[in-house]
Formats: C-alpha cells, sequence, structure tokens
C-alpha cells in the first residue's frame, strides 16, 4: 500500500514471481498534461524536497514537480537560472 502523498497511491498492481516469490509491482504510470501553477527560477541552493516543503507543504511530494517538467532524472532540474514548472496542489 502506497502512502497516501505518494505519486503510487491508488496506481494499480500486478504479481510477478520472482525467484519463487510473487511480487507485487506498481503497473507504469502515464503522467497527465499539467496547468503550471507558476514558474520558479531555480538557485544554487534549491533542492526538490524543500521547495515541494514550500509550495506543497510536504517534502514528499518533489514527485509532483518532477512529474510537470517531465523530467527523467530530478537533478536536471536543478541548474542555477532554470525555470521549472511547479503544478498546482491537487
Amino acid at each position: 500500500m502506497a502512502d497516501p502523498t505518494s505519486r503510487h497511491d491508488g496506481a494499480p498492481t500486478y504479481a510477478v514471481e520472482l525467484d519463487g516469490d510473487d511480487v507485487e509491482l506498481y503497473q507504469p504510470r502515464l503522467t497527465p498534461p499539467t496547468t503550471p501553477a507558476l514558474r520558479h527560477k531555480v538557485q544554487a541552493s534549491d533542492r526538490l524536497d524543500l521547495l515541494a516543503a514550500r509550495y506543497f507543504g510536504s517534502p514528499y511530494e518533489y514527485w509532483r514537480i518532477v512529474d510537470a517538467n517531465e523530467a527523467l532524472v530530478p537533478e536536471d532540474l536543478l541548474d542555477p537560472g532554470a525555470q521549472i514548472v511547479i503544478p498546482k496542489r491537487k
């Protein structure tokens, strides 16, 4: 069961056999298009968990920023001076 702040909360799962054990995995998820609430200019001291805490009230919701910017590598969003999308809080 995923934490309520997790990107996997409510996601469908499926079972596979791995080394003789049944393992439950999350199905791959598609990210819906995001309507930005605002743009944030990245500072050298920024971290995604700190930005999530500031904008969403929880550092664990950093994945919302990652998804909104369609980043495969979260750290790629932290280039100082870059503009990143901060999505609307759900």
